[in-house]
Order: C-alpha cells, then sequence, then structure tokens
C-alpha cells in the first residue's frame, strides 16, 4: 500500500529549527520524484522544497533558500525536510508529496524539472511563535 507519513512539526520560536520526516511506504523513494509542500490558513498549497531523484539535487522556493534543506534517506525510505532560521511567515501545514503517476497538475518548485505530485501525506503543522 503506497503511503507517505509526515512527523517532526510542532511549536517553534522564530529562529528556531526544526526537521520534518516523510516516511514512505509502497515505493521507492530513490525512484521517485519527491517534494514538500505547505498550505497557511487561508492561503493556496505552495511548494517549498523538490528533491531529484535522479541525483538528489534539491531545489527551493526563493523565501527558503539558505534556510531549508532537502535530503533523503534511501535506505529508511525517508525524506527530510531540515528548517532553520524560522520565521513566523514559515507557519502551515506541511505535506509531502510523491509522483507515481502522470495524472494532476503539473508543478514545478525553485526550478526543478515539472512533475506532477499525486500522492500525499496528512500533513504535519509547524507554527513559528514566540
Amino acid at each position: 500500500q503506497v503511503q507517505l507519513v509526515e512527523s517532526g512539526g510542532g511549536l517553534v520560536q522564530p529562529g528556531g529549527s526544526l526537521r520534518l520526516s516523510c516516511d514512505a511506504s509502497g515505493f521507492s523513494l530513490r525512484e521517485t520524484p519527491m517534494a514538500w509542500f505547505r498550505q497557511a490558513p487561508g492561503k493556496d498549497r505552495e511548494g517549498v522544497s523538490a528533491i531529484d531523484n535522479r541525483d538528489g539535487i534539491g531545489y527551493y522556493r526563493n523565501s527558503v533558500k539558505g534556510r531549508f534543506t532537502i535530503s533523503r534517506d534511501s535506505a529508511k525510505n525517508t525524506m527530510y525536510l531540515q528548517m532553520n532560521s524560522l520565521k513566523a511567515e514559515d507557519t502551515a501545514v506541511y505535506y509531502c508529496a510523491a509522483d507515481l503517476t502522470p495524472e494532476g497538475r503539473i508543478v514545478s518548485i525553485g526550478g526543478s524539472y515539472p512533475h506532477t505530485y499525486d500522492t500525499w501525506g496528512r500533513g504535519t503543522q509547524v507554527t513559528v511563535s514566540s
């Protein structure tokens, strides 16, 4: 069964750090284009970071460049998002997503190769507040 499960969210003060995890099952994360999205209250879901399945290179939206780092552990079939220097505007529900079929809206994140992210986790809440 294909499944994505996020964890690692929480409440953190501005300037703090969090590491999100996305545990994948039912498919090989190493062979699959993956990404992190987020959705703040009252706003549309937006792409945060994508990782190229071929070479592991990360791509980022401008607002998180230099602060967030995407990575993966193929042995654990887990993807991560290390978030440093967090700001109040990073507050959102964070979702991991996988491109497993050619269906859905085509999205390019930070100049990444376009993908259709069709499989989603349930999300993890990140709140940045003092």
